[in-house]
């Protein structure tokens, strides 16, 4: 087909709704504007199931688990004595590589296969309006959503690109445990990798323009950055870099602004990442690239009747389960256009993604755990809000005490004082993810504190310290 002209009615269309990217956010959209009816083909240039399953959540979520469980047992008496030896790297490795089924995505494709989704395998660009190109062919579709996620950001650090860094593909995927590893960011990726690669034998040297996970309350930092030192790790904060080499025998040489040098087997980057929205032939449809695709509440491009954005690509919220929960909204919604039936986009409607702006969760899954969601005690001031904050010493709970022994971690809220509701709260702690999604729903269904007090925690658990909370903020 012309890629100047549209086709002219809609049996001329190949598909209802092309999917560009088929990672967990694509596969969401795809699956739930097919569950009404709509042909859906995906599009996708790498291995189905994306960023998430195969380099990112899934594999490092893997490398960390095994730390943590050895960590836990010796945190307790009695199992403590029972713990004698270290982790066996060549097993952790084995058991990740068994949660990205070996880099292979046969499974996920009998999956679309099962949900009646096409799957169209190449590099997908919009080659004009309601066509994607992939290859020397060209697809028609009455809608198109792109959810091609991010790309990591290289820091402008003089030699870095010529040594060779791992990203963290490189750093989830690695077939072996590098005697000793520099990561550079304190971010959620940088610190986690941290954690994993220490607890498998690496000696590991964190350095941080900024304080550890910077955009959380200052104390989450504070706590990570005690907790990964007690564990061996090198952290360095407030740190410059003046370059990075690498010798012929493969050492890595980091030279920092203060005069001082950091060498290691390996340099890990993971300083942020940004919407992956080049080269999808945005400029076709007079649409800018290189930057987050501006998109309404059901994910549609602005000024578009027919482009969607998903996800990452947007720029909203750079989390997989946000980007999920943007899909089911906009499928739905793009299914519901298409059938010229009423798309409910107010706040909190069915095709909605209102909990993007205030009430995102989130969780670093380091030791200890930081659980958030919501705004931070900054964030809710610099939107004005009249607020208060309440803060409590979790360890201090029953039932962390019976948990672990010296149990250390925090909890803060952040209330809305005008409306008597939570609008922000953290956790840090051993195993305080568990915790969050009770937070998510008093966010989410903005529940007054008041009937909060009437929300009863089970005895002993650590779910407790909602009760300890909300006795520091006081009685109505």
């Amino acid at each position: 087909m012309n890629a100047a002209s549209e086709p002219d009615s809609d049996y001329d269309y190949d598909y209802d709704l092309i999917v560009i990217g088929a990672g967990p956010v694509g596969e969401n959209v795809a699956d739930y504007a097919a569950r009404k009816g709509v042909r859906v083909a995906i599009v996708e240039a790498e291995l189905v199931g994306g960023e998430c399953s195969y380099w990112a959540c899934m594999p490092s979520k893997a490398l960390l688990r095994s730390g943590h469980a050895l960590r836990a047992a010796q945190r307790l008496a009695g199992s403590r004595e029972a713990v004698t030896g270290a982790l066996d790297p060549a097993a952790v490795l084995a058991r990740r590589t068994e949660f990205t089924s070996n880099w292979n995505d046969d499974g996920q494709v009998g999956w679309l296969d099962s949900v009646g989704v096409a799957l169209i395998r190449g590099r997908g660009r919009l080659a004009g309006p309601r066509q994607v190109a992939v290859g020397d062919r060209i697809h028609t579709a009455k809608a198109v959503a792109i959810a091609t996620g991010s790309v990591p950001v290289l820091p402008p650090i003089p030699g870095l690109a010529e040594a060779g860094a791992w990203g963290t593909r490189e750093a989830t995927s690695a077939d072996h445990v590098p005697t000793s590893l520099a990561v550079i960011g304190g971010g959620v990726a940088g610190t986690e990798l941290a954690f994993a690669f220490a607890s498998l034998g690496s000696q590991v040297t964190l350095l941080s323009r900024d304080p550890l996970l910077a955009r959380e309350e200052p104390f989450v930092g504070e706590l990570v950055a005690a907790a990964a030192t007690a564990e061996g790790i090198d952290v360095r904060t407030g740190v410059g870099f003046d370059r990075v080499d690498r010798d012929a025998d493969g050492t890595v040489r980091i030279a920092l602004a203060d005069g001082t040098e950091v060498t290691a087997a390996e340099v890990l980057v993971s300083t942020g990442r940004r919407p992956s929205t080049d080269d999808l032939g945005l400029d076709a449809v007079g649409i800018p690239a290189g930057r987050a695709l501006e998109v309404d509440e059901t994910m549609l491009v602005r000024g578009t009747d027919w482009l969607y954005g998903v996800g990452d690509v947007n720029g909203r919220a750079l989390l997989t389960h946000q980007g999920k929960y943007q899909a089911r909204a906009a499928g739905e919604a793009i299914a519901a256009r298409l059938a010229g039936d009423p798309v409910d986009d107010g706040a909190w409607g069915l095709h909605a993604a209102t909990a993007d702006q205030a009430a995102v969760p989130r969780v670093v899954f380091t030791d200890p755990e930081v659980a958030a969601v919501g705004l931070t005690e900054a964030q809710a001031r610099e939107r004005r809000h009249d607020i208060r904050t309440v803060e409590y010493d979790i360890g201090w709970v029953a039932g962390a005490k019976l948990h672990a022994d010296g149990y250390t971690g925090r909890a803060k809220l952040v209330v809305d004082e005008e409306r008597g509701v939570i609008v922000g709260a953290t956790f840090v702690g051993q195993d305080v993810a568990e915790l969050l999604h009770s937070a998510t729903i008093a966010i989410v269904g903005e529940v007054p504190l008041e009937r909060l007090w009437h929300a009863v925690p089970a005895y002993p658990t650590i779910s407790e310290i909602w009760l300890r909370l909300l006795e520091t903020y006081g009685r109505p």
